[in-house]
């Protein structure tokens, strides 16, 4: 969710379209040839997933998405079942799917089911599928799928130790987080590897991911005549406040890598009200504002310097100017995917496997442009990589939604060789 996108160069298609090299064993080399059969039935897949519209609240929608994919994992001879959420989070809950298998590291591969928007049916031209989910992330499950399948026809899916789980609520995920995010936690603590399927960028994985918090700052002052303001009585008024406080965040905080801070929603005047995404106001130019209230969001690398950049918010906040008061209060978030040395050598292991396959190496991207994802709930547990599904598209979160189909087979194959040498 929440990233920037890249587009992918007419060489990189060229090279994916191929397989030519011979630095595979022979298994390996079936996995590559059998993800290749399967890739246009994993076309079709992605064109009826991206048909079902499953915005977070739709429930049935999410419920009908998780039903598709939950028949393809079973036909693998996957064990699948939903874990389903308490009625009043309004949540469709989660699918998970587990091998019998006895042999290598325990995989948990991570996905989810759901969009922000809806509305957009699949539309295909050439390899660019159109659609709403396409790219978040319709198209990262169908890589996994794909990948799963071809370890499948190679006979070597069964002895792995493999667990998806594809989530109803990453979009806006439901509270309590320990209700409708135990489950993963549960998961991750018997995982020796995480793999998470969101879109991929060109030439990379992610090894790092911020996470993302939302904060509401209050001010007051004391009001009356405007010509009075910046008095001793009157003081500052609310909004001077408010302006003080958020030039301070970007003065103070504003240069530090991985940090951000923005500022989405402000109201101040005689009255003042907002909710969670809108706000209104009302005053008069003659009148000294009491009350503003300013909603945002904080990114931030690790749990570490999220707790820093709370310390130092409030410090400034208590710093009130004259006749003002202001409070600010952080609400949950979604934790960071932190930088490891385990992540990093499980990139290696990767950037190997997509040498061998003949598609090139795969660099770490740059944890500035992406937003949260589920990982983060669980990055703490186990090495993890993320950014593995389809790749090519934009708009994700916003009208217009695509994702390139000549990137499926390429993805999955690659995750197939992966997961075959973490099982061996």
């Amino acid at each position: 969710m929440h990233r920037h996108t890249a587009s992918i160069s007419l060489a990189t298609l060229c090279l994916w379209a191929g397989f030519c090299r011979a630095d595979l064993s022979p298994t390996e080399a079936t996995i590559a040839a059998a993800a290749q059969k399967r890739a246009p039935a994993a076309e079709a897949l992605l064109e009826r997933a991206v048909n079902i519209q499953s915005p977070t609240e739709n429930v049935a929608g999410v419920r009908a998405v998780g039903d598709l994919f939950a028949a393809e994992l079973a036909r693998l001879g996957m064990q699948t079942r939903w874990i389903d959420m308490p009625a009043g989070m309004h949540r469709a809950g989660h699918l998970v799917a587990t091998t019998n298998g006895s042999k290598g590291k325990r995989v948990l591969m991570l996905g989810h089911m759901d969009t922000v928007l809806s509305g957009e049916p699949f539309r295909r031209e050439g390899n660019i599928a159109h659609g709403t989910g396409s790219d978040d992330m319709k198209g990262g499950i169908v890589v996994m799928l794909l990948a799963l399948q071809a370890m499948a026809d190679a006979g070597v899916l069964a002895d792995s130790r493999v667990t998806v789980m594809l989530t109803g609520d990453e979009e806006d995920v439901g509270v309590p987080l320990e209700t409708s995010r135990g489950p993963m936690l549960e998961l991750a603590r018997n995982s020796d590897v995480l793999l998470g399927f969101e879109a991929a960028y060109e030439g990379t994985a992610t090894i790092g991911r911020r996470g993302a918090g939302s904060w509401t700052l209050q001010t007051t002052g004391e009001t009356g005549h405007s010509s009075q303001i910046f008095g001793t009585v009157m003081g500052d008024g609310a909004i001077y406040e408010a302006a003080r406080i958020l030039e301070a965040f970007r003065k103070e905080l504003g240069t530090e890598r991985y940090l951000t801070i923005n500022p989405s929603v402000i109201v101040g005047g005689t009255t003042a009200n907002m909710n969670d995404i809108a706000g209104s106001a009302a005053g008069k130019t003659n009148v000294i504002a009491p009350a503003a209230i300013v909603r945002g969001d904080i990114r931030f690398i690790s749990i570490e310097q999220e707790r820093s950049a709370r310390e130092r918010m409030q410090a400034i906040v208590a710093r009130h100017a004259p006749r003002t008061g202001a409070t600010l209060v952080f609400h949950e978030s979604y934790p960071a995917m932190t930088p490891t040395p385990g992540n990093e050598a499980l990139l290696a292991q990767l950037d190997a496997a997509s040498r061998d396959l003949g598609q090139g190496p795969v660099e770490a991207l740059d944890p500035g442009k992406r937003g949260a994802g589920d990982i983060g709930f669980v990055s703490h547990l186990a090495p993890g990589l993320d950014g593995l599904g389809s790749a090519g598209g934009k708009n994700a979160h916003a009208p217009g939604e695509y994702t390139d189909i000549a990137s499926l087979l390429p993805m999955a194959r690659r995750t197939a060789i992966l997961l075959h040498r973490l099982g061996r």
